[in-house]
Parts: C-alpha cells; sequence; structure tokens
C-alpha cells in the first residue's frame, strides 16, 4: 500500500515544501521525523504554538489536553452520581422524585461510551496527521484504522443502550436538538468508517487505486467536519431534561475544552493533503 500514498520518500522538513506545510506554520511543522516512533504522533505538532505561542512542537498536547478534560467532565458527572452502569435502570433511592422519572427514562452509560468514541476519534485524527513517508503513512493508516473502529464499537453500542432504553420505557425519539444531532452523528460517522475502510483496504471498489485516492481529501475534510458535529451533540447534551436535572454538565466546560481541542488539531491540517 505504500504507493498508494502518493507521499515522497524525502522529508518534506528538509525540502521546505511539499505536501507536509501545516494550515499554520511552516512546511515540516507537526511532521513526524524519522527515527520518531509513531507514538509521538499523539503530541506532536508545532505551527501555532511556534507562531503564536512560542511554546515548540506541542500543538497536539493541547488537543490531548482538551479532548481528557471534556472526558474527564462527562464521566466525572455521571459516577459522582448514584447511577448503577450495569442495571437497567440506575439506582434512584436518593433521588427526588422529579429526578427519579428523568433517572429511569435514561441511562448513563450512553454517556460514557460516547464520550469514549469522541476520545478514540481524536487520538484517530492525531496519530496519522504527522505521517509523511510511506512506511509512517502505513502504520498510521493501521493504527487509525484501529482506533476508529474501536470508537465505532463503542458509539455503535451506546445507540443500541440508548434505543434499548427508550424503546423499554416507550420513551420518544429523536425529539431534542441533541437526538437529532447525535442521529446525523452517528449516520455520518457511520459513513466516514465505511468511506475510509474501503478507500484504502479495497480501492478496486473506486475504479482503482488513483480514482480511490482522490476521495482521500473529501474524507480528510469530512472528518474534522465530524470531529466538529460531534462536538456539538455533546454540547446539545448539556440542554437536555437529564442533563439540567441530574448530571448538571455545564454548557460553558463543553465548548471550552471542545475548542481548546481544535486549537490543538487544526493547526496540523496539512493543506496539500486537502487539495489546498
Amino acid at each position: 500500500m505504500a504507493s498508494a500514498t502518493g507521499i515522497p520518500e524525502e522529508n518534506p522538513a528538509i525540502q521546505g515544501n511539499g505536501e507536509d506545510e501545516p494550515l499554520l506554520g511552516r512546511a515540516g511543522d507537526a511532521s513526524q521525523q524519522d527515527g520518531n516512533g509513531i507514538g509521538y504522533n499523539f503530541v506532536l505538532g508545532e505551527g501555532f504554538i511556534h507562531l503564536c505561542l512560542k511554546l515548540g512542537e506541542s500543538t497536539a498536547i493541547i488537543a490531548q489536553a482538551g479532548i481528557w478534560l471534556l472526558t474527564a467532565t462527562v464521566w466525572a458527572s455521571v459516577f459522582i452520581h448514584p447511577l448503577s452502569l450495569f442495571s437497567a435502570h440506575p439506582v434512584r433511592l436518593h433521588l427526588p422524585p422529579k429526578q427519579r422519572s428523568y433517572s429511569t427514562n435514561h441511562h448513563p452509560p450512553p454517556k460514557l461510551l460516547n464520550s469514549a468514541g469522541i476520545l478514540l476519534t481524536t487520538q484517530a485524527i492525531l496519530v496519522l496527521q504527522p505521517t509523511h513517508a510511506p512506511k509512517q503513512k502505513r502504520t498510521g493508516t493501521y493504527i487509525h484504522s484501529a482506533l476508529n473502529g474501536t470508537s465505532i464499537l463503542t458509539l455503535l453500542a451506546g445507540l443500541i443502550v440508548i434505543e434499548y432504553n427508550k424503546i423499554s420505557h416507550a420513551g420518544t425519539h429523536f425529539e431534542s436538538p441533541h437526538a437529532i444531532l447525535g442521529l446525523i452523528t452517528y449516520i455520518v460517522f457511520l459513513i466516514q468508517a465505511i468511506v475510509g475502510i474501503t478507500q484504502y483496504y479495497t480501492p478496486s471498489l473506486y475504479g482503482g487505486e488513483g480514482k480511490a485516492k482522490s476521495v482521500w481529501k473529501y474524507h480528510r475534510m469530512s472528518g474534522y467536519v465530524l470531529l466538529v458535529l460531534s462536538f456539538a451533540t455533546v454540547a446539545a447534551a448539556t440542554q437536555t431534561g437529564f442533563n439540567k436535572m441530574l448530571l448538571h454538565i455545564k454548557l460553558w466546560p463543553v465548548i471550552v475544552t471542545a475548542v481548546i481541542t481544535l486549537v490543538g488539531i487544526l493547526p496540523r491540517i496539512k493543506k496539500q493533503k486537502l487539495g489546498l
């Protein structure tokens, strides 16, 4: 699959041009250097930091801080309440009557599963962004696929729990902005996964390797859009009755942590990979 990358063996950081110029920064910024392991990609990045904060190669660290803080916010809000993760209904003995009705018709596991899915997707983006040489891209793509595959399974599990709980309690479906955004996000995640897997592993479905490669930039673009859509869905979740009555996750931490994550990710985008 090395020939499918269309990336020269030379390091663009040395050449000073090529596919490895990030959206913000110089050619070679936020690039995986020869000799560095793939794990370095999870914290690699320059671009925006080099230009604005002068903190060196660390934009991915900002993204990691943002996404882990967002995940921790959701998980902490679930675990500090008397909710059972394994029973069909959350534990409600210590809740006021009105809150009991919300806890009966909602289930905490989807909050954990969905936030974990977004965390995994963010890691999948971070690990692949800095790759440029064929061997790096091949290794990065395998890890990207594994992380996103796990993310899809996690999100699917969350959806199943949601629907099971709705059906078992004769609940309403897809009425709130959060529910509608969530459904759209699930669908886009599935399409994104199908396109990503088929274009890389079975390019013949697109009429050959060359035609499959022409789809890559759209897959990359939609991946970033999907990440923003995921954050919007989490933000919308803070406005649901369940959250307001039980979890009490504020909107502002979600927005702040999402922005922090994007500040770390977006400067690492390689313009040429998007056809810019």
